[in-house]
Formats: C-alpha cells, sequence, structure tokens
C-alpha cells in the first residue's frame, strides 16, 4: 500500500486564500476580531489568577458583571478607558506598542 503525501501550507498563505490578503477589508476586520479574542483571554486569564469573580470585578469599576462576560468573551465592544481600568482593579501592568512604517514609538 503506498502512502499519499499531504501538502502543507504556511498559514499566512491559507489567511491570504480564505480570509483576504493583508490590508483588504475582510483580512482587517478579521485581525481586529483576532487581537480582541486575545485581549478578551488576557482578562480573563488575569482574573482567575487574582482569584475573584465577574461579580466582584465588575464592582471594582463600576460595571454589572455582564459586562465583565462581555469583556472576557470579546472585548471589541469596550472602549479603551473600560479595558484600562479593568488591567488597573487587577493590578496588572499593561503595555502599549505603537508602530509606524516599522518604527516603534516609545511613550515616555
Amino acid at each position: 500500500m503506498s502512502k499519499k503525501k499531504l501538502k502543507s501550507y504556511p498559514l499566512s498563505k491559507m489567511k491570504d486564500k480564505y480570509i483576504g490578503k493583508i490590508g483588504t477589508p475582510e483580512r482587517e476586520k478579521y485581525e481586529y476580531a483576532l487581537r480582541m479574542d486575545i485581549l478578551g483571554r488576557m482578562i480573563k486569564t488575569a482574573r482567575l489568577e487574582k482569584k475573584i469573580t465577574q461579580e466582584e470585578l465588575g464592582k471594582l469599576i463600576g460595571v454589572q458583571k455582564s459586562q465583565i462576560s462581555k469583556l472576557e468573551s470579546s472585548a471589541n465592544s469596550a472602549t479603551i478607558d473600560t479595558i484600562l481600568k479593568v488591567f488597573k482593579a487587577l493590578k496588572a501592568d499593561i503595555n502599549f506598542n505603537v508602530k509606524i512604517e516599522n518604527n516603534y514609538i516609545q511613550l515616555l
């Protein structure tokens, strides 16, 4: 019995083919949603590490438990102010990087 070798493709090529090339509206929307999903997971991970409930975190920043749940499942509806409040309440350091034309901007 002969074995048939499976072809493999890099993830970047698969994204280009099925989502859209970098710079297209479809790809931008996908990349944004992916970043927001990761941010939501970071919030949940930090909260669990501090051993506090969604309700307790909500009380710390003045929102309902349901808002924390929404943040953790997908942070794309949150304002930067809310996200900063969450990480401050969790006593977590956060860093932002801004890159313009291959140069990172550092805030002093």
